[in-house]
């Protein structure tokens, strides 16, 4: 994970409460206690967001996994203010963007902040080139220098000479794309995807998160990411938050939260998920020195990547850092044991 000291975006105690009337009776039944169904049937308010706190770092992908009316959705339009926040704190860079006017509020959407929704929303009347340029022309850049700079991102999502088409003699994979290059031509600090890749087939759904992968290994932004798939958030976060009923059940690496979940609702997501493809060899790590021309794995390769050495032959493998310092081996024993408690 990058940037973990260098807080881009710093949420603190939010909240957002839909409904009539004021909303300070609903949170503070929320904060005594009282559930969100018992909240709307008592009062017609909607809890969406509940008392929600969290910080992404510099070039950090931080995913929010919840199930459909979870709140994660609202969550996100909070933090650009698409929807403006009942109550709480959301800082960019130590600013709080709930303070700011109009203008400085425009002047962050158009430069610092880009977004990406599930439904593409381009312009079936325009040009790819002049979809992904569009914010730049919003910005009043030269018609000459935005298109450059939109031929430049093309080529970054791998759309090159598709610049002279329409959205809609492209498949859904590829309009995916011009949506993510249309965000990425502001050059923005911070990406924010609302479920971008959930109403793509499977194959397709791959190749989108690969390519975000990619272009994130390569241009390190700050990305907060929306999905409902467990399996998509254990690929592409650094962190994921798992959400329910608008407030947030655990924080935690991928790793953390597989091989740890605190409550009975993230347990029900985790029993699915084969640990062998999360947890790394860390976590199995056997505090001992490694025989004399022991064979060697990075600490923070995946369990798999292991299984094969084993069973090809039985011996210790030593487990190193990423400075070549050695952490213990692995063997074995201590391989079938994390998946013998799988299996359980």
């Amino acid at each position: 994970m990058s940037g973990e000291n260098t807080r881009v975006i710093d949420v603190r105690n939010l909240w957002k409460v839909f409904g009539s009337g004021s909303p300070d009776s609903a949170i503070t039944r929320a904060q005594a206690g009282e559930s969100r169904a018992d909240i709307l049937s008592s009062s017609g308010q909607t809890v969406a967001v509940r008392d929600v706190s969290f910080h992404v770092g510099s070039g950090e992908t931080f995913v929010v996994m919840g199930l459909s009316g979870s709140g994660k959705s609202t969550l996100i339009r909070c933090l650009s203010r698409l929807i403006e926040p009942t109550r709480g704190e959301v800082r960019l860079n130590g600013t709080d963007l709930l303070a700011m006017n109009d203008d400085d509020l425009r002047t962050v959407r158009r430069g610092q902040m880009s977004m990406v929704f599930q439904h593409f929303g381009l312009f079936p009347h325009r040009k790819v080139i002049d979809n992904i340029a569009y914010g730049l022309e919003v910005q009043g850049i030269d018609k000459d220098t935005r298109r450059a700079r939109a031929t430049e991102v093309l080529g970054i999502v791998g759309l090159d000479g598709w610049g002279d088409h329409y959205p809609q003699q492209l498949s859904g994979g590829m309009q995916q794309r011009v949506g993510l290059a249309r965000a990425l031509a502001v050059d923005p600090q911070i990406l924010l995807f609302d479920e971008p890749f959930s109403a793509l087939d499977p194959l397709i759904r791959k190749e989108m998160q690969d390519e975000l992968i990619r272009l994130q290994k390569s241009m390190q932004r700050t990305i907060i990411f929306i999905t409902h798939d467990f399996a998509e958030a254990l690929r592409l976060g650094d962190r994921i938050a798992i959400m329910k009923d608008g407030a947030f059940d655990q924080i935690g690496t991928p790793e953390e939260i597989v091989s740890s979940p605190a409550t009975p609702y993230v347990r029900e997501f985790v029993n699915d998920v084969p640990r062998a493809k999360v947890l790394s060899v860390r976590s199995v790590a056997i505090n001992a020195a490694a025989p004399s021309g022991a064979r060697s794995v990075k600490a923070s390769s995946k369990i798999e990547a292991v299984i094969p050495m084993l069973l090809d032959r039985d011996e210790p493998i030593a487990v190193v850092n990423d400075d070549g310092s050695p952490l213990g081996i692995v063997d074995r024993s201590s391989i079938a044991a994390i998946l013998s408690a799988e299996q359980r």
